[in-house]
């Protein structure tokens, strides 16, 4: 046995029946996927399940590299974040076919990122004789965290459909718009068009799309979208830290999603 396994067999004999269980029901669907993706020749979905199973490891190499206990919920909430994203949401479209399963997802990642940053911090302030800090920096700077890793990824969205051409940003139709490129004076006052009901697209090689109901927004929407919701769960998990800080509660709600450090005779 290798010093993985090993280590991922120690790991989930000190984990709780529910997490493991979510864990191993979870890969046992990804490695379905994969064997029927293959099948069918979309080894790019392929590709998505063996990154899944990859990004399964994170929790254990995280416990296991920084000695970080993590709460059996916050665990179990990382491997259906990852399963909804990429196995649901890319590979079976759920993007497109249920409404709102981005924004879901962007809202939980936000919740997610910002207890990352928070639990970085908390960790630092909790272990350290020289450091301390209050319970609204350390909620602050978890915000701040999840808002960063939340613009960077609209930054990778931005980037891979202008470099690879995908639509990561996803369009949006829109009923009316307002843009001073359409000033005929060419002055700094926008021409408001409103109940516009199609729009036509014309390429040189003669090619016409029509878009029905309004004209195609190419990603704004989207990605503030995305950004507000982050916000909102940014700012979920930065007043449930600031709490947790306040009263260090660590039999309370919080402590199902703030990692602590192991203790040491683990």
């Amino acid at each position: 046995m290798s010093k993985f396994s090993k280590m991922m067999v120690k790991k989930y004999k000190e984990t709780r029946k529910s997490a493991l269980f979510i864990y191993l029901f979870l890969r046992a669907l990804v490695i379905i996927c994969a064997i029927r993706e293959t099948i069918k020749g979309n080894y790019g979905n392929t590709f998505l399940c063996a990154l899944s199973l990859i990004l399964f490891t994170i929790p254990t190499l995280i416990k296991d590299k920084f000695k970080i206990e993590l709460p059996n919920v916050l665990e179990a909430i990382i491997y259906i974040f990852i399963f909804a994203a990429e196995i649901l949401g890319e590979i079976n479209n759920f993007y497109g076919i249920i409404p709102y399963w981005d924004t879901i997802l962007h809202t939980l990642n936000g919740f997610l990122c910002a207890g990352v940053g928070f639990s970085l911090v908390d960790l630092l302030n909790n272990n350290s004789k020289r450091i301390s800090l209050s319970p609204l920096y350390v909620a602050i700077v978890a915000f701040c965290f999840s808002m960063t890793v939340g613009v960077c990824w609209e930054f990778f969205e931005y980037a891979a459909d202008e470099i690879v051409r995908t639509d990561m940003q996803k369009d949006a139709i829109v009923s009316s718009i307002s843009s001073v490129k359409l000033n005929d004076n060419k002055e700094n006052k926008a021409v408001v068009i409103k109940n516009i009901t199609s729009t036509e697209i014309k390429t040189v090689n003669g090619k016409n799309y029509i878009i029905k109901g309004g004209y195609l927004d190419v990603g704004i929407h989207d990605t503030m979208k995305d950004l507000f919701v982050n916000l909102i769960g940014a700012t979920v998990f930065s007043i449930i830290g600031y709490i947790y800080v306040k009263l260090r509660d660590k039999n309370g709600f919080a402590s199902n999603f703030i990692p602590q450090k192991m203790e040491s005779d683990k």
